[in-house]
């Protein structure tokens, strides 16, 4: 299976293959090894960066994006699909920021890797989607993550609405799938910054 980066030098990309009942209703609930296994864990890092205004607004699923270059070490070495691991938003030095303690934790997150045939991206992106609601944006913020599973290949849709369900269970499928011993450990990995804390504001 070629890699995203692979897949990105074609002159032309093959088609995604269309979501269909059977794969709705044959999903698993937990994917991957009991221990992530290679090329897991990936590291990822980079400012986040405005998309496309999408998730939030219309998918339910607002998503940072890292900029092209930070997302080599996964493209490089994966295929295009949705992917399961830890992030952590980090502050600004100056401290001048609207986060919150809870904000700047390791997080569980979702992330897409590819051109998201729905609305036929031309450019690759690694989407992801910190399950979290957090009380103000972070664009412009650097982010730590790291990628421990796949999930299921990108994939195109007849509706929105089998989108967003599909969305809706890689997210269960992700929780699900961090709630095993090996994966929580990466929780305190040395990529994230477990010092990290929000200063009092005067």
């Amino acid at each position: 299976m070629a890699t995203a980066a692979e897949v990105a030098q074609l002159s032309e990309r093959p088609e995604a293959p269309r979501q269909t009942t059977e794969f709705r209703t044959s999903r698993p609930q937990i994917v991957g090894p009991e221990c992530p296994e290679s090329p897991f864990p990936i590291l990822l890092a980079g400012p986040v960066q405005k998309g496309f205004g999408r998730g939030g607004k219309e998918l339910g699923c607002p998503t940072a994006n890292l900029p092209d270059e930070s997302i080599t070490p996964i493209s490089s070495v994966a295929k295009t699909g949705v992917y399961y691991g830890y992030a952590q938003v980090l502050p600004p030095k100056d401290g001048k920021t609207e986060l919150c303690e809870a904000d700047v934790r390791v997080l569980p997150m979702v992330m897409s890797l590819g051109w998201n045939p729905f609305y036929k991206n031309e450019i690759l992106t690694a989407e992801i989607h910190i399950m979290h609601e957090f009380r103000s944006d972070f664009y412009g913020y650097n982010m730590n993550a790291l990628v421990l599973g796949y999930i299921r290949p990108e994939l195109d849709y007849t509706s929105r609405d089998a989108l967003i369900e599909d969305i809706e269970v890689d997210k269960r499928v992700a929780l699900n799938s961090l709630n095993r011993p090996e994966y929580q450990k990466f929780r305190a990995d040395p990529h994230f910054d477990l010092s990290c804390t929000i200063p009092p504001q005067s």
